[in-house]
């Protein structure tokens, strides 16, 4: 029944485009017309060892893709296609693949251990294939199977586990998984790549093991099994035997006390002389340990009267040896680590981890750490200075201000000298050290600050000195100023302080900005970021002529890109990434100025101007502008309120792409918002675009392409436009009241053990209510009746969401809300429905105990409309 595909598959990687489009499209056409014939003709092409290796890597390839798909609604698909072939043609399918993994050719095993997978995610968690492990772990005790077998099917075992969830398998299947992926790891019997093999395997099934580790004789078999393996003579497989460390320390890590003689040993000796990735490994378990107990920490509660400790204190009890052991690598950079952040090597990891166990420990930390930064910091050799201050700036956040407190005053002045230091690495950690400084211990706000009046000057003359060091250094020191600035918002009279230096500090990252290396190491967009910031933190009273200075050097630098020549998609990239950080002081400077009624006006006597730029801008079709320039759109709407109307025609195109933009799906989500921002703006002279609006946002939740992120926002976006034209919004109640029902029961099914769904849900639930709030606001003075048919199922919707323990904060304001709003807008119309439902007293209660001043206001405003209802 299959049919001979080679051709086909090899014409596809024809280097002759016409020979390959034709191929592509044959396959295609193929693809749609016989979906089930397709796939056993791929799985025949993969399994067949007569075949050239090209046709079998491309039939494997689109095996896999017709399978699987990173897009969630894609994937949904595929799995529906798949649970509807035929259940002999798939049989076949799966018996082809497991027939693979014994080929000669090690890219077909490889390809078809990842569709086994695959496959095994769609079925076994639906009860079916039940067979698949059994006819694994065949392979693995069969007394002739040949090694590349094992190999094959070791790494299937490990694929299957990473694709499926722990509850799929009984406890049996689990036992035998193991036993055959910790054989697999014995070095008497097999070859080095079957026990790397293995060893992989062994970590995707680790989350399965639960029930083994609680078992003290299997749990002993697996860690000698993985300290004996760590120890081989072969690095990759000591690597990832390291990396099963890793993840044992997270997910077992109360169940770790007898063997931390034996694992500090094994990963001290690594770190000390191991290679590198392996050294990584090892490093990376003791960070692992630390995430751990940082997390338990967090979670003990004083008030529960714990008195024992909350975790095992591995950190502290290996305190004395682990600090020198990390602080020794910190000795081992490379000359070229500063150039480039993403470099991640043994320093680095070092470093990493002696922040997390500054985090765990506290205070307890500085005595180990002082004495290697004092011995240090003025030796001749630059490895020595910078590894001093990557330790001082690494253990910054953990300690107590009053233990960091004499050690920052007397070297703050040490560091600022430092900045002058020859060599660049040395320079580049310093100037990550003060940012760390300014980011942790500076917070007038909150009456701790090491920059004292005194020593403001001498600080800011370092840094506008040092931003026009190399790239690396400069784009560190804006960091430095960043937080400088950010530490000074809302502190009172400190607010004042910095502002004698602010032209020079605005002038110096605009000239930051305009450097012709200030492509490399990201100075640039951190020199506009901190421009941002400085801006935003300021007050803008004080302010506000210097900010008006830099409103037309803004506008005029945004008003040059557009007209810059592009030739390349190189060319095109800069212009976008430009624009966008552009667009993002504008949005600064708008909100800033418009925030107060004495400053508002150079916003409006300036709004001409800067929306042509804006719409010349949108010309320009990058998405990473079009949020930017949407954002500040949103602000500017805001500033105007009604006047806005007149941009509405020119703008009105590019808020309808930004609505269909499902590709970057984040520019829609962003559009949503900046529609309400308009409704808010313009009130009902929204109303000639509403038909638009509201067809485009159903259009949108009626997708299946849009990312789901986007529907929250537009549930809220109802409100907004509702509540903008009031009775007129009647005609769309038809259409937007089923979505949102339907989203309603939708998140009152969404799974609470998984984290990323609750989350959603929430969302989803804040903006439903959130949509109820608007049209309910909406139509209470005009039409109320129109709400009445949905008031009965909004109350059940609010009674499920009450009794949800996951629900969090904001969805709990909400929902009180519309309640009020229920009681508010429909009147003696819901007084029935209260009285048939008891449980908004016990809900109304909770919330009127809470601490949250804010949740507590809106119950009692609540409480006094219901209150109305039920006596009328």
């Amino acid at each position: 029944m299959a049919l001979e595909i080679t051709q086909f598959l090899l014409a596809a990687q024809s280097l002759d485009t016409k020979v390959r489009t034709e191929a592509e499209a044959s396959l295609r056409l193929f693809q749609e017309q016989n979906l089930p014939v397709f796939l056993l003709s791929l799985s025949v092409e993969l399994a067949n060892n007569e075949k050239p290796i090209e046709s079998r890597r491309l039939a494997g390839l689109v095996l896999k893709n017709s399978l699987d798909a990173k897009d969630a609604v894609r994937k949904e698909q595929l799995v529906q296609q798949w649970m509807g072939i035929d259940i002999s043609i798939k049989s076949q399918i799966k018996d082809l693949l497991l027939r693979t993994l014994g080929s000669s050719v090690p890219e077909a095993r490889h390809t078809s251990s990842q569709v086994i997978a695959k496959i095994a995610s769609i079925e076994i968690p639906r009860k079916q294939w039940p067979e698949l492990i059994g006819s694994l772990l065949n392979n693995m005790t069969h007394q002739d199977s040949p090694a590349a077998l094992k190999q094959a099917t070791l790494e299937t075992l490990g694929y299957v586990c990473e694709e499926i969830s722990h509850e799929d398998l009984v406890q049996e299947e689990v036992n035998a998984v193991l036993t055959a992926v910790v054989q697999g790891m014995n070095l008497a019997e097999h070859s080095s790549d079957v026990r790397l093999t293995a060893t992989k395997a062994l970590y995707n099934a680790l989350e399965f093991a639960q029930t083994n580790f609680e078992n003290e004789m299997e749990r002993n078999f697996i860690m000698k099994v993985v300290c004996e393996t760590a120890m081989c003579k072969e690095a990759e497989i000591r690597q990832a035997a390291f990396e099963c460390l890793v993840a044992i320390a997270s997910t077992y890590y109360d169940m770790l006390e007898p063997y931390m003689q034996t694992l500090f040993e094994l990963s001290s000796n690594a770190v000390k002389g191991d290679e590198e990735a392996v050294a990584l490994q090892a490093i990376e378990f003791w960070s692992s340990i630390c995430d751990e107990e940082i997390e338990l920490q967090e979670f003990e509660s004083p008030e529960s009267g714990d008195s024992g400790p909350p975790h095992s204190g591995f950190i502290e009890k290996a305190l004395p040896h682990l600090v020198p052991l990390l602080l020794e690598t910190l000795l081992k950079q490379e000359e070229d680590q500063d150039q480039d952040d993403t470099i991640w090597n043994i320093s680095m990891a070092g470093g990493t981890c002696l922040g997390l166990v500054a985090r765990t420990v506290g205070d307890a930390i500085l005595p180990l750490v002082m004495p290697f930064v004092e011995s240090n910091i003025a030796k001749p050799d630059w490895h020595c200075r910078e590894a001093a201050t990557f330790a001082f700036g690494s253990i910054l956040e953990g300690p107590t201000i009053e233990k960091l407190s004499p050690l920052v005053h007397s070297g703050l002045e040490f560091l600022l000298n430092a900045m002058k230091d020859e060599n660049n690495h040395v320079k580049d950690t310093t100037a990550w050290t003060l940012s760390r400084i300014f980011e942790l211990l500076h917070s007038p706000a909150s009456g701790f600050s090491v920059i004292t009046p005194e020593n403001l000057k001498r600080v800011l003359g370092v840094l506008l000195e040092s931003i026009k060091d190399a790239p690396n250094v400069a784009e560190k020191i804006c960091g430095a100023i960043y937080y400088l600035a950010q530490g000074y918002e809302d502190a009172g009279a400190s607010s004042s302080l910095l502002l004698p230096y602010l032209t020079e500090i605005i002038s110096s990252l605009m000239a930051t900005a305009d450097r012709t290396d200030g492509g490399d190491s990201k100075l640039r967009s951190s020199a506009y970021e901190t421009l941002n910031e400085v801006v935003r933190c300021s007050n803008v009273k004080e302010v506000s002529h210097i900010i008006v200075q830099l409103l037309p050097v803004i506008m005029n630098k945004l008003s040059q890109t557009v007209e810059l020549q592009i030739v390349s998609s190189d060319d095109r990239e800069k212009q976008a990434d430009l624009q966008a950080s552009l667009c993002g002081v504008l949005q600064v400077i708008i909100q800033k100025l418009s925030s107060e009624d004495e400053t508002k006006p150079i916003i409006l006597q300036a709004v001409d101007q800067i929306m042509v730029l804006f719409l010349k801008v949108f010309a320009c079709r990058s998405s990473t502008v079009h949020e930017e320039a949407m954002l500040a759109i949103g602000a500017l709407a805001y500033a105007t309120g009604p006047q806005f109307e007149k941009y509405m025609p020119e703008f009105y195109k590019y808020l309808e792409m930004g609505l269909q933009n499902f590709e970057e799906y984040q520019v829609c989500s962003i559009t949503v918002g900046v529609v309400g921002d308009i409704c808010r703006a313009l009130d009902d002279k929204i109303l000639p675009y509403c038909d638009g609006i509201m067809g485009l946002l159903l259009k949108d939740l009626a997708s299946s392409e849009l990312h789901r992120s986007v529907k929250p926002p537009i549930f809220s976006c109802f409100g907004d436009i509702a509540l903008a034209i009031s009775e007129h919004f009647e005609k769309y109640v038809l259409y937007a009241l089923p979505m949102m029902q339907g989203a309603a029961e939708i998140s009152a099914q969404m799974n609470p053990a998984d984290e990323e769904t609750m989350e959603y849900g929430n969302q989803l639930r804040r903006s439903i209510f959130e949509a109820y709030s608007g049209l309910l606001q909406g139509f209470k003075n005009v039409k109320p009746d129109v709400m009445v048919p949905y008031a009965q199922h909004l109350l059940k919707f609010i009674e499920l969401v009450s009794r949800d323990r996951h629900r969090d904060e904001s969805v709990t304001k909400a929902a009180i809300a519309v309640m009020g709003d229920l009681a508010d807008a429909l009147g003696p119309n819901m007084k029935l429905l209260f009285k048939d439902c008891s449980f908004f007293a016990d809900f109304l209660g909770e919330c009127l105990q809470s601490d949250d001043e804010q949740l507590k206001e809106t119950a009692s405003w609540t409480q006094g409309m219901i209150g109305r209802v039920m006596v009328s």
